[in-house]
């Protein structure tokens, strides 16, 4: 305001020596000392802006050197555990390096370190250890619990056993990082940070947040941090460590079936089978392999025992529940034919089951209805040999479909 009074009087000033007129007003303008007085007020006024000015620019240049010199600051370079691999390629103070274990493995120690101010890290140094034989139905995604002990102390030793562990709490303190006057809090993954002063990591619930399916085929487990997924009986974890795969009990000689039964596998489990001919009055049959029976040869002139099927086969199939249908389960077909016709029928099992000619001497069994598991199925494929509407062979297939209870 002094300044555009003062502007405004030297203006008036000027004025006056050209007209008269503007007289009065150059008599309302301080005097010509009281200007000078005005003249040196603002540059003192220009003096203590600029001082300040230069104070400002010195205390940014010396915070930029800090910066750079605490930039350059850095850690020990850590090395990712034995069976895992290191997220984070920077060392330098305020960074942050994450951990990871192979699939099979838990990680034992600290998931996230940070590079403290003193160049130290924070946290413990993280192991990948296997997960116990008997309980390899458990994916390793589940963090060790969370410490921070003093860099100089060892790494502390861990027992075998699963349950020797205590469960990490899903209530930590967040780990801060003072830097340059701030303060930055983080939180290990599967956590989110929380409280009035960002000083809590509170446990996400993985399984409640995301559906059945999405992170794990058949159940999730929340754990601090992570999540387990677990396989019913029968199953293994699958490489990725989300999915569940069968294991045959059978090739693996895990099944207690006696020397006279057959093995079959399921998807989770294994049936123990026995192949017997059939028992008929007017015709007898032989057992001519593990899983086909013949008919003995018929007297000249009983028609009874022509009538009765010339072989019976037997077939084992395995499904997971509600399997999207209509799907071909087996096809029968003829090596050789003899007669003018043949015909393809479902002698049994109808209801679930259908019976297609899929070629000149082909029939193919179709699953018609998904089925519910746990359940098992019986059809039985007939294919007749004509020869001028004269029946000329009989070929019976029984099949046995076992239904899983679990849809994969």
């Amino acid at each position: 305001m002094k300044i555009v009074v003062l502007m405004l009087c030297l203006h008036h000033t000027a004025a006056s020596s050209s007209s008269s007129s503007s007289s009065s007003s150059a008599q309302e303008c301080p005097s010509t000392q009281s200007l000078l007085n005005l003249l040196r007020q603002v540059e003192k006024m220009l003096v203590v802006h600029e001082a300040s000015y230069q104070q400002g620019l010195r205390s940014l240049r010396m915070k930029i050197s800090a910066l750079h010199n605490r930039t350059g600051a850095s850690c020990s370079k850590l090395e990712p555990p034995p069976h895992g691999r290191r997220l984070g390629r920077v060392f330098g103070v305020g960074h942050e390096v994450h951990f990871l274990c192979r699939p099979g493995f838990e990680l034992i120690g600290s998931r996230t370190r940070v590079c403290l101010d003193s160049q130290r890290w924070s946290g413990q140094q993280p192991i990948c250890r296997r997960f116990n034989s008997t309980g390899n139905f458990l994916a390793s995604f589940s963090p060790a619990p969370s410490s921070s002990p003093s860099p100089s102390s060892p790494t502390p030793s861990w027992s075998s056993s699963p349950t020797s562990l205590s469960p990490p709490s899903s209530v930590r303190q967040s780990h801060c990082t003072h830097f340059l006057g701030s303060t930055r809090c983080t939180c290990d993954v599967g956590f989110t940070i929380s409280g009035r002063d960002n000083n809590i990591c509170t446990d996400i619930d993985e399984c409640l947040l995301f559906p059945l399916g999405r992170l794990c085929v058949h159940r999730c487990v929340n754990t601090p941090g992570s999540f387990h997924c677990l396989c019913p009986a029968g199953y293994d974890l699958s490489g990725e460590g989300r999915g569940c795969t069968d294991v045959d009990e059978c090739e693996k000689q895990l099944h207690d079936c006696a020397a006279e039964e057959m093995c079959v596998n399921t998807f989770g489990g294994f049936r123990c089978v026995r192949v017997e001919c059939p028992r008929m009055i007017n015709a007898t049959y032989i057992k001519t392999s593990p899983m086909r029976c013949e008919r003995n040869p018929c007297m000249l002139g009983d028609k009874a025992c022509t009538q009765a099927p010339n072989s019976i086969s037997f077939h084992f199939l395995s499904a997971v529940s509600n399997m999207s249908t209509p799907r071909v389960l087996f096809r029968v077909s003829a090596a050789r034919v003899l007669g003018d016709t043949l015909r393809f029928g479902l002698a049994g099992g109808r209801g679930h089951f259908s019976v297609q000619r899929s070629g000149r001497q082909t029939g193919a069994l179709l699953l018609v209805a998904p089925i519910e598991g746990p359940a098992t199925l019986e059809a039985e494929v007939e294919m007749s040999e004509l020869e001028r509407h004269n029946l000329l062979g009989r070929y019976l297939t029984k099949v046995t479909l076992f239904v899983s209870p679990y849809g994969f």
